[in-house]
């Protein structure tokens, strides 16, 4: 199997090869739903999932994705459904935001394009810098299964970075984010070893928080 990539070409195949995934779109809704503050989705793609966020919660989200053909789809679906959406294109390593969000969240497995550790280290640093303090980062992405990966492993490539749950975790610490959830799927049901789907929650610490940690420090 050859290395996986983004081509740009295949932004016009996107919706269809997207099409069977609308469950995540009821769960970041809700997610949107509790955020006090700017909400911002990287990977923002076709928009497939922020326009139903802008049209539940009356927000405009920030949409930022690094695919110039992605954010002209955006724009055209923005543009059909009525509703407004600030589209950027940037890096998610480089995020950077005029005001701190109150949700940050990244669908359908884009996080697993980073191609390094530096990259997905950098990610999350970013992520923990733009959110406000009690605001949460949200994402998805193919839970590890060791018996797949042993059946690819066989000289095959691909840009997929195949993360385990104490790598996930590993970069929610190194960040100083706090991990609030971590469910086996978009109903919110337990994650156990049958899950095929890691769906994270994860928020910036508060003051009040820090405060109660520094007491509890034997």
């Amino acid at each position: 199997m050859g290395v996986v990539s983004w081509n740009e070409a295949f932004a016009d195949r996107y919706e269809e090869w997207s099409a069977e995934m609308t469950a995540d779109i009821a769960f970041y809704v809700a997610l949107a739903r509790q955020a006090n503050g700017p909400l911002v989705e990287l990977a923002v793609g076709n928009g497939r999932v922020a326009i139903p966020v802008a049209q539940a919660t009356g927000q405009q989200v920030i949409g930022i994705d690094s695919s110039p053909a992605m954010l002209q789809l955006a724009r055209a679906r923005t543009a059909a459904a009525g509703v407004q959406l600030d589209l950027r294109q940037g890096d998610m390593r480089d995020l950077a935001l005029d005001e701190l969000a109150g949700l940050i969240y990244c669908p359908f497995r884009a996080l697993l394009h980073l191609p390094t550790w530096a990259d997905r280290r950098r990610t999350f640093e970013r992520v923990a810098a733009s959110v406000q303090p009690g605001g949460r980062f949200a994402w998805n992405a193919f839970a590890f299964d060791h018996r797949i990966a042993a059946r690819l492993d066989g000289g095959a490539r691909s840009s997929l970075w195949w993360a385990t749950k104490n790598e996930w975790l590993g970069l929610l610490d190194v960040a100083g984010l706090e991990l609030e959830a971590l469910y086996g799927g978009f109903a919110r049901e337990p994650f156990n070893d049958e899950s095929r789907e890691y769906v994270f929650i994860a928020r910036r610490g508060t003051s009040t928080d820090q405060d109660r940690r520094a007491i509890n420090v034997p």
